[in-house]
């Protein structure tokens, strides 16, 4: 048997998280003195805590291990393990794509002594907009579920044999916009007019060409908002984006080009 002193050296953690972790029944000792209090573990939890240590570094909270160590069927233990890696690996790139975004905005500082001279890269236009003709899939929804909803549509795609042009849309139904959830309708480019979901007909839009990671939009935003209300104009319908280029042109974040589009009157 192990003191709680002992087994806090063996496994490299401290007294204070070993109680903690007795206390959560994540790694409960293996006997308590009943006069005492004092904890005693035996030496085949020294392999457990190591694991539980191991699985917290792995980015997994302490509900999830706690979880983990009830499941006793390798595979299953397997997949939890594998999506783990999967959803690291996503952020790993989304921290890449963020440090270049800060390089690229640290040379616009130096270069111009604005800490806010990234926002002049956008250049407001006043147009007719094309005519898009959209399978769609409208729900509330996150961004981050958006390659679920365009995944199904493809797959109708190509049950229905109907013909994609390769552009691909999402219109914002909300006034207010919350990332995690909001009403959104994600929407592909069709040949087959009759076969639509929604058409989008051509009207006045002010628009703007974002260039960069979709986490930067809100910059693109800011601008074309600003300048609808320092022109006069009043927005008439929901505003959506047309992603010309992307990630499926295999293309880094910081070249993909979205189009934002709001529809406008005076």
């Amino acid at each position: 048997m192990l003191t709680i002193g002992q087994m806090s050296k063996a496994c490299g953690v401290s007294v204070k998280t070993l109680r903690h972790y007795d206390k959560i029944g994540l790694l409960k000792a293996d006997e308590t003195d009943p006069y005492t209090g004092y904890r005693y573990y035996a030496d085949g939890q020294i392999g457990i805590m190591l694991l539980i240590s191991r699985l917290k570094r792995y980015g997994f909270s302490l509900s999830d291990i706690q979880s983990l160590l009830q499941i006793k069927e390798p595979k299953q233990l397997q997949r939890q393990l594998k999506f783990q890696r999967l959803r690291l690996d996503r952020e790993m790139e989304h921290l890449s794509v963020t440090i270049r975004e800060i390089e690229r905005h640290l040379e616009n500082f130096e270069r111009t002594g604005d800490i806010m001279s990234y926002q002049n890269q956008y250049e407001v236009v006043l147009k007719e907009s094309e005519l898009l003709v959209l399978a769609t899939s409208r729900q509330e929804m996150s961004v981050e579920d958006f390659g679920n909803y365009y995944g199904k549509i493809f797959e109708r795609l190509a049950k229905e044999h109907l013909t994609p042009t390769g552009l691909t849309a999402a219109i914002y139904h909300d006034e207010e916009f919350d990332p995690a959830c909001s009403d959104i309708e994600v929407g592909v480019e069709i040949m087959e007019q009759d076969k639509a979901d929604q058409i989008l007909n051509p009207t006045l839009c002010a628009t703007t060409i974002h260039v960069g990671p979709y986490a930067s939009l809100p910059d693109a935003y800011g601008k074309i908002t600003a300048w609808i209300k320092a022109e006069g104009y009043r927005v008439t319908r929901a505003p959506y984006e047309v992603y010309r280029k992307t990630s499926f042109d295999k293309l880094a974040p910081e070249d993909w080009e979205t189009e934002i589009y709001f529809p406008v009157a005076k």
